[in-house]
């Protein structure tokens, strides 16, 4: 059932945060479902504009909609993740969509808060929530590249004007993270004062944690083990997560680690198994290590067994 991504909000802020997963095939897909509904877990499916465009954005859409007859007790939001003013809008009149979000943080503060509130006012109107970004994270995701020496935390000072100015719904704050798989070096880790100073500001109001995937060591040491090159990858420790979700963060965006999840599975099948040339069988592998990863996620956020709540909650 695919749900309003306010509500999924409304019933996880201050306690666990909702995993946001990004996906972009079939076989993503599955596993993701079959993860939550193995860890009893609402959660939020993530289209990228990438994803959107890798085969075409009405198949992805029609495998979710066909996931969501398969799985008939799943509950769920679709969000679009980092879109610019173009594909927010087409996400918005397409109907199938929970919420959006635009990605200005490049801009000049106040240019950022103009274009949000255009994107707020177009997706309020069609009952749809507007998730906005403050600072800037970085690092590479697909067509967003911000240089480690551009980055720039969110300033909590500025946070209640962006937010009333703007309009918007939830915001994703820079707060140590950075997309990929190169997250951080030595001991770095969340600025948590920026998540309370934040908090005690927009008490209530819906934080987000973008570069969130945690880069498991044993998947990037299996990766490297069958021909990879992934060196000094290093993610979140997910006892901050796991803090940060009870501070007011409640979505959790997810990307790198479906991807390392994939590339494990295939490089060990192409070592091991090179007379195979069937996609499945690897496939099917995939599938079900990435609902395992998911289950071990859910227990992270504390979104795990969650699913009746969230469920009497939506029906009352």
């Amino acid at each position: 059932m695919i749900v309003s991504t306010k509500k999924l909000f409304e019933h996880a802020y201050g306690k666990y945060a909702v995993g946001a997963y990004n996906i972009n095939n079939a076989e993503q897909i599955m596993g993701l479902f079959r993860g939550n509904m193995d860890s009893k877990a609402p959660f939020i499916v993530q289209l990228s504009k990438g994803a959107r465009g890798y085969t075409d954005q009405r198949l992805l859409e029609a495998m979710i909609r066909a996931a969501d007859e398969i799985f008939p007790d799943a509950i769920f939001a679709v969000h679009l993740d980092h879109g610019d003013e173009e594909t927010c809008y087409d996400c918005i009149d397409s109907g199938f969509y929970s919420s959006v979000m635009i990605d200005a943080s490049h801009e000049d503060f106040d240019e950022n808060i103009a274009i949000t509130k255009r994107v707020v006012d177009r997706a309020h109107a069609k009952g749809l929530v507007v998730e906005a970004e403050l600072g800037k994270l970085g690092g590479v995701e697909e067509h967003v590249a911000v240089d480690e020496a551009d980055a720039k935390l969110t300033d909590p000072k500025q946070v209640e004007e962006f937010v009333k100015r703007s309009g918007c719904d939830s915001l994703a704050c820079a707060i140590g993270t950075s997309h990929g798989a190169y997250k951080f070096t030595g001991g770095q880790g969340l600025h948590f004062e920026v998540i309370e100073d934040i908090a005690r500001l927009l008490p209530g109001f819906p934080l987000v944690m973008h570069g969130s995937s945690s880069v498991p060591q044993d998947e990037v040491e299996r990766i490297n083990a069958a021909g990879g090159q992934l060196k000094g990858a290093k993610g979140v420790d997910e006892a901050q997560i796991t803090k940060a979700s009870k501070m007011g963060v409640t979505k959790v965006n997810i990307d790198t680690d479906g991807r390392l999840v994939w590339c494990r599975v295939h490089r060990e099948s192409f070592r091991d198994t090179p007379e195979n040339f069937d996609l499945r069988p690897a496939g099917k592998i995939f599938m079900a290590e990435y609902a395992k990863y998911i289950v071990h996620k859910n227990e992270v956020l504390g979104s795990a067994g969650k699913l009746d709540e969230v469920r009497a909650f939506i029906n009352k």
